[in-house]
């Protein structure tokens, strides 16, 4: 083979690859042409050196051009490049359209990239505005199955609710979720039956909870609009009250008891020491006592005492000991 064939063989390996390359757009062409949706064949060439997947955006965007919606291959390629997930974006935007809610491509593309990750879509949203969802309160997943408040009376009212809300697009992006939707509705429910004088009114008109947790104003500032709050179901809980006026009453006897241990502690050792001071006392007598020979002693030195006048003193001791001793006897 000579050195010109073998270029003409070259030359001809090449239009077929490029013209198979080319083919393979041929058919995505003729589907968004045949569709109304026109897209260039250079702007297909364009996607798929992009890494776009040029037939996902040509269907998404036949999809939307069929809906009446007019959206071009630089969005829905942008959302793409965003890891945003363009058919649900698109079938959010048709959902949309179809119930009569204004949603534009910024904002479907900007709650889809907010949901990703957290188990919920962009489609899920539309379909909560148009259908809205019921919430239990609490949630079924938790320990806790009701909500517990205690009326005025001190009697424990269960209640468990369900509420009604429905998807407010325009604060998606950024609004707190059903968790919070969740808490608020606990936290009125229970603030409601403690400002009931008797559990029975709480009884008598349950719908009452629901209009004044309704009319706090509980969906400002998430994604959700409190469309209704139902009570389920209502029932009466222990004696909270009681339960706290007994622990009040063992409190204040283990008070009194601890009190009155230390008034005793306190009369025993007052009583302790009376009885150091006695035997403190009778200490001095003995040495006062022991002290009296030593002074006679000291007279009769002196010349101070006479042997008639010790005498005499000894007498004298005689008769006072024989005076208490009929004392005693008697």
């Amino acid at each position: 083979m000579s050195g010109g064939d073998l270029v003409i063989v070259i030359v001809a390996l090449l239009i077929i690859v490029s013209a198979g390359w080319l083919l393979s757009f041929f058919t995505v062409w003729l589907r968004a042409w045949l569709a109304g949706a026109h897209v260039s064949i250079l702007n297909l060439v364009a996607m798929r050196l992009r890494k776009v997947p040029c037939g996902l955006i040509v269907d998404c965007r036949i999809a939307a051009i069929k809906a009446g919606i007019k959206l071009s291959t630089d969005q829905l390629e942008a959302h793409y490049l965003a890891e945003g997930n363009v058919s649900k974006t698109v079938q959010a935007l048709i959902a949309a359209d179809k119930a009569g809610i204004e949603l534009t491509f910024e904002r479907a593309c900007a709650i889809d990239l907010a949901t990703k990750g957290t188990g919920k879509s962009v489609i899920e949203a539309v379909h909560t505005s148009v259908n809205p969802k019921v919430i239990d309160c609490p949630k079924a997943v938790q320990d806790k199955m009701t909500i517990d408040g205690v009326a005025k009376d001190g009697i424990q009212v269960k209640v468990r609710a369900r509420v009604t809300v429905r998807t407010n697009l325009d604060r998606f992006v950024g609004g707190a979720q059903e968790d919070t939707i969740i808490a608020r509705v606990g936290e009125g429910i229970v603030a409601t039956i403690g400002s009931a004088e008797t559990y029975k009114q709480v009884l008598e008109t349950p719908d009452q909870i629901s209009k004044t947790v309704l009319d706090r104003g509980l969906d400002v500032g998430t994604a959700y609009e409190i469309l209704s709050i139902d009570i389920a179901d209502i029932d009466i809980g222990e004696n909270v009250g009681a339960k706290l006026q007994v622990s009040q009453a063992e409190a204040n006897k283990n008070m009194a008891q601890a009190q009155a241990e230390i008034r005793r502690a306190s009369a025993v050792a007052l009583e302790q020491e009376m009885k150091a001071k006695v035997e403190e006392m009778q200490a001095k007598v003995v040495e006062a006592q022991a002290a009296v020979p030593l002074a006679l002693a000291e007279a009769f030195r002196k010349g101070q005492l006479g042997v008639i006048d010790y005498y005499k003193l000894e007498n004298m001791k005689a008769d006072t000991a024989m005076r208490e001793e009929l004392a005693k006897n008697r």
